[in-house]
């Protein structure tokens, strides 16, 4: 009996977990930040990974 309450509180937790990540994501889609977790998300010109790709082969 407490091997399936744990499972079930680990399920949650996990559910709560992704569901927060989605929700999060939801939302700064929807403020129109193009690379979320960039620095420069809310100012950049989309360019995020083409201009990290530029600077990494220096």
């Amino acid at each position: 009996m407490t091997g399936m309450l744990a499972n079930v509180i680990v399920i949650a937790l996990l559910v709560l977990i992704v569901g927060s990540a989605v929700l999060y994501i939801r939302k700064e889609k929807k403020r129109g930040v193009h690379c979320i977790g960039c620095p420069s998300a809310g100012s950049c010109s989309r360019s995020c990974m083409s201009n990290q790709k530029k600077h990494a082969k220096k």
